[in-house]
């Protein structure tokens, strides 16, 4: 197949999560087409596990999809930030947790189509107490699960977050 040729970007909108741009692209035939693109500094997330067994979620509103949804704790990463560190911090922002054994589970590209936001997650089966420290505008309530619990969620459609479910099911694979 062959390469699409970028002839130019235009910055549309800069925010305060992602910049937008209008790419203008040479097809093979030698035709332009213009293409949405969404810059965006990358993320992190993890999936923590208690002593238990149970998964530990945050529910929280969304405002992309008006509504509240459950989700493993995830966020962007600051300036120059790692994503293990990126996720052992929101660890302990959104759950009041933080661990100093937190192992690699995988990446992924949230949506391919239009957008380069790459999420490193985690998960951490060693967890000690901490201290929350939400953002501002942040408002999450914590929440614990037996992974099994969260699979059937999955499939009914109550946990529809993209990051979540492919944290979830690559774990149960791991532990299988």
């Amino acid at each position: 197949m062959e390469q699409l040729k970028r002839r130019d970007r235009k910055l549309i909108r800069k925010g305060h999560i992602f910049e937008y741009y209008e790419d203008t692209l040479e097809l093979p035939d030698g035709k332009e087409a213009l293409y949405d693109f969404i810059n965006h500094k990358g993320a992190a997330a993890i999936l923590p596990v208690d002593s238990n067994g149970k998964i530990i979620m945050v529910r929280q509103y969304r405002n992309a999809v008006n509504r509240f949804t459950l989700e493993i704790p995830a966020g962007g990463l600051n300036p120059g930030e790692d994503t293990k560190t990126a996720a052992a911090r929101e660890l302990e922002e959104e759950t009041g947790y933080r661990s100093e054994r937190i192992e690699h589970l995988l990446d992924l590209y949230t949506t391919v189509a239009y957008c380069n936001e790459k999420i490193g997650i985690y998960y951490t089966e060693e967890l000690q107490p901490s201290k929350q420290h939400l953002d501002e505008d942040e408002y999450v309530e914590v929440e614990r699960y037996p992974l099994q619990d969260l699979i059937e969620m999955i499939y009914r459609g109550e946990i529809m977050d993209a990051k979540t479910i492919a944290a979830l099911l690559a774990y149960k694979n791991k532990k299988l």
